[in-house]
């Protein structure tokens, strides 16, 4: 059921008291690290495995310059979200939700059912591809040690489903935070492993020819770099910092800065070794999945098995960790409309729906997953269009909004300006998503057994 817009002023903590998704969901117990913990989770995932395959669209020193260029402006971005939730915290009004943020701030209603949603879509799309990706990393595995096996990838998507429908039913965002500890630690694990597998692979005696050119002709070549460009923005891409910020405990003041600092420390470790040692040993015959270069379809591995198996695994326990993440904003919604927060939050009355809810949300994401293992082309149009609002224009817009910068001071305009670019961004990145979707729709199959790259 679509949520009610809010009220003129219904956000004062009062009203919260009433909210079942704010009390029990967005619960606000958490600390900085925790955040940290959160964001890290919600940006660093297996995404950046791509990384690789966007520099070959744009060589060394675009690719340098492009991945630097979108963490300031990302980090840029989370810190002046986070400045206009400190504010309407001051002022009385603590925003939980980005939907309730963007619809007090711009004052539009409309605003609202836009970021509502963006973000049901962006969330949507990260809970199939997180659980497409984890029944096709089981997959990898099963073919390895049973290459004649009958199972299908739709089976190990039924089974991640089944995991996944068992660990949504922690109640809180808050409750995930050993989980998203892990998640933390397992994004450095594959990222080292990635990384000592390619310096292994370009000194070994097969190591692949090296070609960092890029394409001949001038259309292609700018094509190709808009595609990484989008690519990239794609994977800073996070969508719900305000959520995120909800589960601090009061006052939340200062400390999602903590947390957005603990996260790109993490980001500058993990994206520029993955991106610089792919890059570096495949050039511009990089796939779009490093761990596939390292494991082609012909010959045998580039680096010893057991390291690509421990890969794998981590990033199959970092996806169920990522789908979590993004689930919670559906499940505040749920609870909001199910739940009666006058009886405890496991009673009875609370228990029973929340566990219907949210193993049907589960199941449906599954059967998606298993129906359009083509998703990843979907989602790329996704990414484009919900990402680039809420991540590179709407913060730019809430805080000129709310803090009122002169329109003669530099911060005013590099916020218009950021706006402008990215919003172009948006279109191009949009445009050769959906160009990508057309020309891979010939291998398109419902419940196909291969994932479409």
């Amino acid at each position: 059921m679509m949520p009610e817009p809010p009220n003129p002023a219904p956000f004062l903590e009062t009203s919260r008291d009433e909210d079942a998704g704010a009390v029990f969901v967005l619960q606000s117990k958490g600390q900085w690290w925790h955040a940290g913990f959160h964001l890290t989770t919600a940006i660093v995932g297996p995404t950046l495995l791509t990384l690789p395959y966007a520099f070959r669209g744009l060589g060394w020193g675009p690719g340098f310059l492009c991945l630097t260029t979108m963490g300031v402006v990302t980090f840029y971005s989370y810190y002046l979200m986070s400045k206009v939730l400190d504010h309407c915290e001051k002022a009385g009004r603590r925003h939980i939700r980005f939907r309730e943020l963007a619809a007090d701030v711009l004052g539009s209603g409309w605003m609202f059912y836009f970021v509502i949603f963006i973000q049901t879509a962006i969330n949507t799309g990260v809970g199939i591809g997180a659980i497409l990706l984890a029944g096709e990393c089981l997959k990898i595995m099963y073919s390895e040690l049973s290459p004649n096996g009958s199972l299908k990838l739709y089976h190990f998507i039924a089974m991640v489903t089944v995991v996944m429908i068992v660990i949504s039913q922690l109640p809180t965002f808050h409750s995930l935070r050993h989980i998203n500890f892990g998640s933390l630690l397992l994004s450095l694990g594959y990222s080292f492993l990635v990384v000592g597998a390619c310096i292994y692979a370009g000194t070994s005696k097969n190591a692949p020819a090296r070609d960092y050119s890029l394409e001949s002709s001038n259309s292609a070549k700018l094509f190709n770099a808009f595609t990484s460009i989008s690519i990239i923005a794609a994977i800073f891409g996070n969508g719900i910092l305000p959520e995120i910020q909800a589960t601090l405990a009061p006052p939340a003041t200062g400390k999602m800065v903590k947390g957005l600092v603990m996260c790109y420390t993490v980001i500058f470790i993990t994206f520029y070794s993955t991106a610089v040692s792919g890059y570096w040993v495949f050039g511009n015959k990089a796939s779009s999945n490093i761990i596939q270069s390292l494991m082609p379809d012909e010959g045998p591995s580039l680096a010893p098995t057991w390291v690509l198996a421990v890969t794998v695994i981590f990033v199959l326990l970092q996806l169920l960790a990522i789908g979590l993440v993004y689930s919670q904003v559906a499940y505040e919604i749920m609870e909001k409309k199910s739940a009666d927060v006058n009886q405890g939050m496991f009673s009875k009355r609370n228990l029973i729906p929340r566990i219907i809810l949210r193993s049907l949300y589960m199941m449906l994401c599954g059967f998606f997953a298993a129906m359009l293992p083509f998703f990843g082309d979907i989602s790329g149009v996704v990414g484009a269009v919900g990402f680039i609002p809420l991540d590179f224009i709407l913060p730019m817009l809430l805080y000129n909004k709310t803090y009122k910068p002169p329109k003669s001071t530099f911060i005013y305009w590099i916020n218009i300006s950021i706006m402008i670019v990215f919003t172009g961004a948006g279109l191009l990145g949009t445009f050769s998503s959906v160009r990508k979707l057309v020309l891979d729709a010939s291998k398109f199959k419902l419940f196909s057994d291969d994932v479409v790259d």
